[in-house]
């Protein structure tokens, strides 16, 4: 080729070949072995962070000294042979203590806070009767102990440190006799019925008392080295935000104790009712989740169609109509489809497939039944629901729930709480009488028509003993008299009315039988 020729073809460009013919028939839709290969596995789920669950945990900032070293800080007997063991699989939920950072967030939940808001309310809810013993009248002295109570708001502040403990699994109750800072605060002051306690609670003495939060105490003093000594394990001072108080003044309530060797992992602490039920709550919202879900999208639409020449002709404009149908549905909707005229135009065919929602009440309601029977507390106490069927009835739960709110009460409150009496007796009387102590109000109460029969009953039973010699009509009068749930309470013992005359009654004294009837004549 001559340099004209060549120089020609350079200006003309490369010549374009003719393109080839496109086949028509339409590829298959291939899935890849590796995007299969990740479809087996499944999802990963949020790994919860490993609490070694013997761990003793530090105090906040203040509440020990500036110079002061928490005893778990050396090295406590067995401590590292705990933390070793530890490594063992003690990690399960619910095995390591949460901390008073997010126990404090569990209080914020309804799930949660309605367990030791109910449990506190209903320990608390009758209340106390204060009782004498012997024959001396101590009326006055009753009426002074109700009146200090209801002053110092002992009620409420019982309450509260009640619904502490299930938040926390610790409460504090803060005995104020005038000194809130300063060494005197270190030093003992009885158990309010013994020498120590008249020696420093003098006449008015008792100033008040406060409920402490169990994150500002943390132990300042225990045995351990010796689990014969009273004092094993069992904290007799706490730091208070810097402050060494004494457990007399100090009063500490743990409802569920914790073994030894948890006890210093939980500050002292016991189990509170948020950590208990904590897996059973999880359990619940996931549930409640998921139904909320599965309401929202039970069914599912399609429309199967030739997906290879669909896609291979204009992938775009399936995915833009798929997202116009979801935009649109409803159930005023219409769906158009193809009918399918020619070959290359396939024909469309509508399915739906749904997912029955009848059994789903039961599977969120069992869930929620699980919260209550790890808490002890009836489902219609905890949710207001009442049962349903015939003949239900809530009854004896709530008779079994009581039975276990009084044990509560006799374990958990008196102890302290006659303490708190005690001190009061001495704050105003100088003394503390023996023969007055106090009972709980009883929780369950007869409606009025249930009363009227059981007075009833109890009426015939003594009209019986009496007319059989057993019982002296003045002996029921004063069981009346005395009975305080009785509608004569109160009743005057001596002033016994006179029966009312009748035939074969003997004439008054002083008047014949002939004055008598003259005197009718």
């Amino acid at each position: 080729m001559s340099f004209r020729q060549r120089l020609a073809a350079w200006i003309a460009g490369p010549q374009l070949k003719p393109a080839a013919p496109v086949e028509q028939q339409s590829k298959p839709v291939m899935v890849s072995p590796a995007t299969l290969a990740l479809s087996r596995i499944a999802p990963a789920k949020p790994q919860e962070e490993r609490v070694n669950p013997f761990k003793v945990v530090p105090p906040p900032p203040g509440v020990l000294p500036d110079k002061a070293m928490a005893m778990d800080e050396g090295a406590l007997p067995g401590q590292s042979w705990v933390i070793q063991q530890a490594a063992a699989g003690f990690y399960n939920e619910g095995m390591a203590w949460l901390g008073f950072p997010h126990l404090s967030e569990l209080a914020q939940r309804p799930e949660y806070r309605r367990i030791s808001e109910i449990i506190a309310t209903e320990a608390t809810r009758q209340w106390i009767r204060i009782t004498a013993a012997g024959e001396d009248d101590k009326a006055d002295k009753i009426k002074a102990i109700g009146d200090k109570l209801n002053e110092l708001g002992a009620k409420e502040l019982f309450q509260k440190v009640t619904e502490q403990d299930g938040f926390f699994g610790r409460a504090h109750l803060f005995v104020d006799l005038g000194q809130t800072e300063g060494p005197e605060l270190s030093t003992p002051i009885g158990n309010g019925a013994d020498k120590t306690t008249k020696a420093k609670v003098g006449k008015g003495g008792l100033k008040g008392l406060r409920t402490v939060e169990a994150v500002w105490c943390y132990p300042a003093e225990y045995e351990t080295t010796n689990p014969l000594k009273p004092n094993w394990y069992k904290p007799s001072a706490w730091y208070v935000q810097g402050h060494k108080v004494h457990a007399t003044r100090l009063l500490t309530f743990i409802a569920r104790e914790v073994p030894d060797l948890l006890k210093p992992a939980y500050s002292f602490g016991g189990l509170s009712m948020s950590q208990m039920a904590k897996p059973y709550v999880d359990n619940w919202l996931r549930t409640r989740q998921s139904v909320a879900d599965l309401i929202s999208s039970f069914s599912v639409s399609g429309i199967k169609i030739d997906l290879a020449s669909a896609l291979n002709v204009d992938a775009d404009g399936l995915f833009r109509r798929v997202e116009l149908f979801n935009n649109l549905r409803d159930n005023r909707g219409t769906m158009v489809l193809n009918k399918g005229a020619g070959p290359n135009d396939p024909a469309e065919e509508f399915f739906n497939v749904s997912t029955p929602l009848g059994t789903l009440d039961h599977l969120q309601a069992q869930s929620q039944e699980h919260i209550c029977s790890v808490a002890g507390i009836p489902l219609v106490k905890f949710t207001g629901i009442t049962p349903s069927g015939l003949n239900a009835s809530s009854e004896g739960e709530i008779r079994v729930y009581y039975d276990g709110i009084e044990a509560l009460q006799e374990k958990f409150l008196r102890p302290h709480l006659t303490t708190v009496i005690n001190l009061i007796q001495t704050s105003e009387f100088g003394e503390v009488d023996p023969d007055i102590g106090f009972v709980f109000e009883p929780l369950w109460s007869l409606d009025d028509k249930t009363k009227a029969e059981m007075r009833k009953a109890e009426a015939d039973a003594d009209a019986v003993y009496i007319d059989a010699g057993v019982l002296d009509p003045l002996e029921v009068r004063k069981r009346l008299a005395g009975d305080d749930d009785s509608p004569y309470a109160g009743l005057d013992v001596d002033d016994v009315p006179l029966p009312p005359p009748g035939e074969g009654d003997p004439p008054e004294p002083g008047r014949t039988g002939e004055e008598t009837e003259g005197a009718e004549a």
